[in-house]
């Protein structure tokens, strides 16, 4: 795969390099500390990956992004920023992801398992395996969730959304403006938002599956080596996950349309 880097402190540029090539030291890093020359760069290269600071001199990551998607169309581009407050123009502009720093291995490599636009040489997800849970998720077409083979009631029903689109970010730590930006469209609900995570977790906790979540720092995630999802398996080359899909995925939320539309490209 073929990376792009742009960050105007050398530093951080040098961090940025350094975990890329802990994640696979086969990418091809193409770093630049000035926005412009990393677009002339993409003029005549392409380029599978882009990792953008946001706020550098002479051009924000963002309007760099604009002119990159110009070029190439179907780059994905990460935004890796000190600042948290640029989400929701990453999300307008259908950005694959949005890191705060310090960036770390761990985080760029879930990153890459869930680009938009997956290159061929993208990394592989992990098997599947069938491990019995007592959690099913369905996926594909409406989204339900059974324990023990009997559906789960939430009290709110954005409980339910939000653990669909954790299932969506499969592992990835959400903050709660990312889950805000993508449930609600902006960032206002902090306080419902406090109420519907709660929902959740008790929900859950209730039946006894509440390792399935994983809490840290504001961030929540789902286990998925603790479910039995049907995406996970269409993921893994499982066949009872291809066999399962029927051309919907998670049809209630229009967050999902971007996954659906990966789905049918494949």
């Amino acid at each position: 795969m073929i990376m792009l880097a742009v960050d105007d402190e050398r530093p951080a540029l040098e961090v940025l390099k350094q975990e890329l090539a802990k994640v696979n030291p086969a990418f091809q890093v193409c770093a630049f500390r000035d926005p412009a020359q990393a677009l002339n760069f993409a003029e005549d290269n392409s380029i599978d990956v882009a990792f953008l600071d946001i706020q550098m001199f002479g051009m924000t990551g963002v309007a760099l992004a604009r002119k990159l998607k110009l070029l190439q169309p179907k780059i994905n581009i990460i935004f890796t920023t000190g600042y948290s407050n640029y989400m929701k123009e990453a999300f307008e502009m259908h950005a694959s992801g949005y890191l705060l720093k310090p960036v770390e291995a761990s985080a760029i490599q879930a990153e890459l398992e869930n680009l938009r636009h997956p290159p061929a040489s993208a990394p592989a997800p992990a098997p599947q395996e069938n491990t019995g849970s007592r959690v099913q998720i369905k996926c594909f077409g409406s989204f339900d969730v059974l324990v023990d083979g009997k559906a789960v009631n939430f009290k709110y029903e954005k409980a339910r959304e939000l653990l669909a689109y954790l299932v969506d970010r499969r592992g990835t730590a959400c903050s709660s403006r990312e889950i805000m930006t993508a449930l609600w469209e902006d960032d206002s609900h902090g306080s419902y938002l406090r109420n519907v995570r709660k929902c959740l977790l008790d929900t859950m906790n209730s039946l006894d599956c509440g390792d399935i979540l994983e809490t840290d720092w504001g961030k929540i995630r789902i286990v998925p080596e603790k479910v039995d999802c049907d995406y996970y398996r269409w993921l893994a080359g499982d066949v009872s996950g291809i066999n399962a899909w029927r051309g919907e995925y998670m049809s209630r939320y229009s967050w999902a349309e971007d996954t659906n539309a990966r789905l049918g490209d494949s």
